[in-house]
């Protein structure tokens, strides 16, 4: 711990007696100032003796310092000693060196022609003994040393080949005969230690054939045999993967050039074995049954690719990746060829079969409905003068739109996409897509959905028909959520494959046509808005009295609002619930601002209808607070609006003649013309009063 004097000093008093420092104890000064005194001297000694002792360390060390530096400086010249020893070493190392490398150079001079000399001379002695036409060498008739027999009859083979042929016939003749025999002896010897599994022994004679011309007939015989009871399971390509993968591992311990043979392999396996395969499941099929056809051809398109996929593992030489796709182009060049021609006819008749069986199954015959300008023509004007245009089609509610029916058309398109993808040549994939998406709005959008749009168009009652179903909303619910699963598709399965292509803007412009087709049919359906309209004024004709307004007793009322207003309310309350059921988006608001403002309209011109006493004024505002509260199931803030202002308007109906003036330029009525505010006025029982009359004016 670090020294405090304070501290010190205070522990040495607190030890002597008579220092104060003990509860209880007398202080006594001159006894702490004696223990100071012998303290301090103390002190001094022992200060004196550390101080002496620090003197000799510091003697010692200097002379151990000198002595080290001594000794340093000596290693030093040790060193350099040492050193020079060492270059004169290296340099004698190099001069031997030099002279051992000279002496050598020398040696291989001579030996090298002695060595040819020697060898040139075997040669003549082996080639004297094919010349003699007896082969006495143990070489030739020993089964053993047929590696070096090989070694001297390839040699030899070389050499004949430069003979003249008139002079030398018969002895070329004999040795060609030799190299044939021993090559075939090695061929055998290879397939013997194949079938032993002697890798050893096959690496051995595989170095031996390298060089000769037969070599290629020894892979051919490793590759045959290679193949013996691989392919004995039904998974022609699982086999084919497993059986490179163990030739992969061994193909390296035998050959010196592993990677041609196992490419050698890798190509017998496809030309052979594959090819064959392909043709046997895709021929069966390929005039009788289109879609197994397809099916079969996606199914082992794939599985090639997928075996492909796991054999670029593998040394195959430089460029791997383009030789596996000439293999596989080998192969199905001849499907892919026609591939787009025969999805396109087999989606066009299996849809055309969908969407038949489907209308077989309701006992409906398509009718032709026509469509283009003129029908457009034709409805936009019934639409402007509710004139009738011929007689509407009965559909017995039934709306011709089957979510079964779409599930299958996208499945089947959707299978089409995928093949497409899979086995269309990357150029023309965006052109094929295409091609299939042009089916797809054929047989989904035009015959399918936008029949059922004209259909329904066509079903929708005229304005005055009595107790008219409405049908075509139920078409449109249906319409939309189909449209959304088409629009899924899109996303999902046609975007990917033109999203880098020219196509792309012109699927999205089709997509657009499409869409505007059908939306100006769905805009041709507001004459569903002219029947819910006359099935409103029917119930009002048909319940609302005269009495009702201006009852008989005005002291016995006993009803909060009329039965006319009771039932137009419940049935307002389903069509817009309907409504928000069939559609989404800005279309819910669009068609229920329109509903809300032609229900608002036809009460409007309803209560113009009846005089009002000032009890059936009472009920009048009562039957118009409910039609506001209905009003407040539209969402609509304008709908919501004019009904809070007819509601006001209703209010002239009972207000005290003297108040008139003062209601008429509140806050919603200030707005209003004159004449609208006097009409209402008009509608009261005591208006031709004078009183009356002269206040309003």
């Amino acid at each position: 711990e670090p020294f405090v004097a304070d501290e010190y000093i205070e522990r040495l008093a607190w030890r002597t007696p008579g220092g104060g420092s003990r509860g209880g104890e007398a202080f006594d000064p001159k006894r702490l100032l004696e223990e100071f005194v012998n303290h301090i001297q103390e002190l001094q000694v022992m200060d004196e003796r550390i101080q002496r002792k620090v003197e000799k360390l510091e003697q010692q060390c200097q002379k151990e310092a000198k002595e080290f530096a001594k000794k340093v400086q000596e290693l030093q010249k040790s060193n350099q000693v040492a050193f020079q020893h060492f270059q004169e070493l290296d340099e004698h190392i190099s001069y031997v060196a030099t002279k051992v490398c000279h002496l050598g150079d020398q040696l291989e001079g001579v030996n090298t022609p002695r060595q040819r000399a020697v060898e040139a001379q075997k040669l003549m002695k082996y080639f004297n003994e094919f010349l003699d036409g007896e082969l006495k060498s143990d070489v030739f008739t020993n089964s053993e040393k047929i590696k070096e027999a090989a070694d001297i009859i390839q040699k030899l083979h070389l050499i004949a080949q430069e003979l003249p042929f008139d002079r030398f016939s018969e002895v070329k003749s004999k040795i060609a005969s030799k190299y044939h025999d021993l090559e075939c002896q090695l061929i055998q010897e290879f397939t013997s230690a194949q079938r032993r599994g002697e890798i050893s022994r096959m690496r051995e004679v595989a170095a031996v054939l390298l060089h000769f011309k037969g070599y290629s007939h020894c892979v051919d015989v490793y590759i045959k045999q290679c193949q013996e009871g691989a392919f004995l399971r039904n998974d022609v390509f699982e086999d084919a993967a497993i059986l490179c993968q163990r030739v992969n591992k061994q193909v390296g311990e035998i050959f010196s050039n592993p990677e041609t043979v196992l490419a050698k392999l890798i190509q017998n396996i496809f030309e052979v074995k594959l090819q064959s395969y392909v043709k046997d499941q895709l021929e069966e099929h390929r005039k009788s049954d289109a879609e197994q056809y397809l099916k079969n051809l996606y199914d082992l398109y794939t599985r090639t690719t997928n075996l492909s996929s796991k054999l670029m593992e593998f040394n195959l030489g430089t460029d791997k990746q383009t030789f596996l796709s000439k293999l596989i182009k080998a192969i199905f060049i001849s499907y892919l060829e026609n591939y787009i021609e025969v999805e396109i006819g087999y989606l066009k008749s299996r849809s055309a079969m969908i969407l038949q069986r489907y209308y077989d199954s309701k006992n409906h015959q398509k009718r032709s409905i026509g469509t283009g300008g003129i029908q457009d023509l034709k409805e936009r004007l019934r639409q402007r003068t509710n004139l009738p245009l011929g007689p509407s089609i009965d559909t017995h509610g039934e709306t011709f739109l089957s979510q079964e029916v779409v599930v299958n058309l996208l499945q089947e398109t959707k299978q089409a996409f995928e093949r497409c993808h899979r086995l269309s040549d990357p150029s023309d994939l965006p052109k094929n897509a295409f091609r299939i998406f042009s089916m797809l709005v054929e047989f989904l959008c035009t015959e399918h959905i936008d029949y059922a749009l004209e259909t329904g168009l066509a079903g929708i009652p005229s304005s005055d028909s009595k107790n008219a179903n409405l049908y075509f909303l139920d078409v449109v619910h249906q319409a939309n959520t189909i449209f959304h699963l088409f629009d899924k598709q899109f996303n999902d399965h046609l975007m990917p494959l033109i999203s880098s292509s020219p196509k792309l803007s012109e699927c999205l412009q089709k997509k657009k046509d499409i869409i505007e087709q059908m939306e100006v049919k769905l805009d041709m359906g507001i004459d569903t808005l002219n029947c819910m309209i006359g099935q409103m004024k029917h119930i009002l004709a048909a319940e609302q009295k005269k009495t009702d307004f201006k009852p008989e007793d005005e002291n016995n009322v006993l009803i909060q609002y009329t039965n006319a207003c009771v039932k137009v309310c419940g049935y307002v309350r389903k069509q817009v619930e309907k409504i928000r059921n069939s559609m989404d988006g800005k279309n819910v608001d669009t068609v229920l601002m329109e509903l809300g403002v032609r229900f608002h309209r036809l009460i409007y011109e309803h209560l113009q209808q009846y005089s009002y006493s000032c009890m059936g004024g009472m009920l009048a505002i009562c039957d118009v607070a409910e039609y506001r509260k209905c009003a407040k199931d539209f969402k609509i803030a304008l709908v919501l609006q004019l009904f809070d202002t007819l509601h006001a308007l209703c209010n002239l109906l009972v207000v005290a003649p003297d108040n008139l003036k003062q209601v008429c330029s509140g806050e919603q009525l200030a707005n209003l013309d004159k004449n609208i505010l006097h009409s209402f006025v008009q509608l009261r029982v005591d208006y031709r009063s004078a009183r009356l009359a002269r206040h309003f004016s």
